[in-house]
């Protein structure tokens, strides 16, 4: 922190808007889990639908956390789809959308990923 900003990520984010900020602030990312999806977890899609287009990640933390519709079940990474469609409608924009710009956010973190070649 003595340097400045950071690349990092808030994993399974379920804290405040304050720390949020903070986290922000100093260069990381904040990611979603199925919690996002749950019927009580309104004020974390409010925070959700807040935080900037370009640190904002979507996972499954499986096999743990399973999206709302299939909570109870054994969480597959397949399911973040449900996560992104739930983070899409909060922040008002298309699953196409969301899901372009969770996927930019996670090339840009991980950078040592190399990104798909592009389909002809």
């Amino acid at each position: 922190m003595a340097k400045g900003r950071f690349r990092a990520v808030l994993h399974c984010y379920t804290g405040g808007r304050e720390l949020a900020l903070k986290a922000i602030a100093l260069g990381l990312s904040v990611s979603f889990t199925g919690i996002l999806t749950f019927k009580k977890s309104q004020a974390l899609r409010d925070l959700a639908a807040e935080l900037p287009a370009d640190r904002i990640m979507v996972e499954t933390d499986a096999p743990y956390l399973a999206p709302g519709k299939f909570r109870g079940k054994r969480n597959e990474p397949s399911y973040v789809v449900e996560i992104a469609k739930v983070l899409a409608e909060t922040r008002g924009v298309s699953l196409d959308e969301i899901s372009r710009q969770t996927t930019e956010n996670f090339f840009r973190l991980f950078s040592k990923v190399p990104p798909p070649k592009a389909v002809a």
